[in-house]
Parts: structure tokens; C-alpha cells; sequence
């Protein structure tokens, strides 16, 4: 099934599950948001590909994910502080750019990983995940956490972690969760804190 909806290109990846606060002050993104909230809809959020979040339309990553709305502020006439959440990932068919410089997109829907337990092999991944989440809070994580979910495990810390966003982007557009751990575990290993491999 294809959709069109609003792409709000950003410098960083959201997955499924995952929260995004934004400031909304760009009179595109302003107008996308009242027409979210109006109408209870989602909009796209895309890695950049080539160009900036501010100023003239950025290029997004074909693979992004929808964000739903969950809180706003209006913090002054036009400019709005929104919270996020992050519910299914799409690939841009085609894409145009409206006058005010919103894109809008003909989006496929992808269907997400089947839940898989996380191997012992990167039992210290799920490790490393509690520990982040004793000292930020669960509050900080959209419920029900699945701390044996192969996906749900490697998406969270590649939100936590100081990833390159290349290797973020990789996890988005995989569908096999264990290589998804297996990107957040290179990833550990390229920062020198080693594999996140048993063994």
C-alpha cells in the first residue's frame, strides 16, 4: 500500500519505536505540523542525503520512517515543540517539492523484522542496553521495552550510541535483525569498546 505524505528531511536516523523531540519553527515544517495535528496523520522523517535541515529543500535517504505525533507545545504564534514517536519504516517512490519547499512523497511501506530473541553471542549488547537505560530512566524509551528483541535491542542503543549516521541508516534499512547487531557491534568495536561479542 503507497501513501503520500510530508518528508521532513533531518540529520539523524528514527526508527521504529523510537522518540524524536523537535522544534518546529520553519514556516513548511509549522504548516506540516498543524495539518498533522489536525488530522491525526504522520509525516516522514528521511536521513539527509545531500544539503541542510535549514534553508532550501534538503535531499532525503529513500529509506525513513513515519513519525506520529504524541505531545506539543505551542511556544510562540509560530514555532511549536513536538515530541515524536517514530511507528513504521517506507522507501520514497517519487517525490515533489511543494512551492513553500515541503516535499511531499509517494512512500512504500516495509515491512519490520519478525521478532527474534537476541543470540548469547551478543548477550553483552543487551548488557550494555540495560545499563544506558538504569542511568537515563525508562522513561526515556517508548513501552514495551523487548530486551529480547534482536531488533528492538540493536535499534535502541544505535540511537544511544555515537554511531555515524551511515551505520545508523544501515540498521533502518535492514531487515535481518541479528545484522543489525551486527552493525552496532562494529560499531562498538570501531569506538574501542570492543565487539559486543561473547567470546
Amino acid at each position: 500500500m503507497r501513501l503520500q505524505i510530508p518528508i521532513f528531511p533531518l540529520g539523524t536516523v528514527l526508527y521504529p519505536g523510537g522518540r524524536l523531540p523537535l522544534r518546529i519553527f520553519e514556516p513548511r515544517y509549522v504548516a506540516m505540523t498543524r495539518r498533522c495535528l489536525a488530522e491525526d496523520a504522520v509525516f516522514g522523517v528521511s536521513l539527509i542525503l545531500d544539503g541542510q535541515e535549514v534553508g532550501a529543500p534538503a535531499v532525503p535517504h529513500a529509506v525513513g520512517c513515519s513519525a506520529r505525533i504524541v505531545d506539543s507545545t505551542v511556544l510562540e504564534a509560530d514555532m511549536f515543540a513536538l515530541l515524536a514517536i517514530g511507528e513504521s519504516a517506507f522507501r520514497i517512490q517519487r517525490r515533489e517539492t511543494q512551492a513553500d519547499g515541503l516535499i511531499l512523497a509517494e512512500v512504500e511501506w516495509l515491512a519490520g523484522p519478525a521478532p527474534m530473541p537476541v543470540p548469547s553471542e551478543y548477550a553483552p549488547l543487551v548488557q550494555l542496553l540495560r545499563q544506558a537505560v538504569e542511568q537515563m530512566g525508562e522513561g526515556e524509551l517508548v513501552p514495551p521495552l523487548r530486551y529480547n528483541d534482536s531488533a528492538w535491542v540493536a535499534r535502541r542503543l544505535a540511537e544511544r550510541l555515537p554511531m555515524p549516521v551511515a551505520a545508523r541508516q544501515r540498521i533502518l534499512e535492514c531487515a535481518d535483525p541479528l545484522q543489525q547487531l551486527s552493525v552496532v557491534a562494529g560499531a562498538l568495536a570501531a569506538l574501542g569498546a570492543g565487539s559486543g561479542r561473547a567470546g
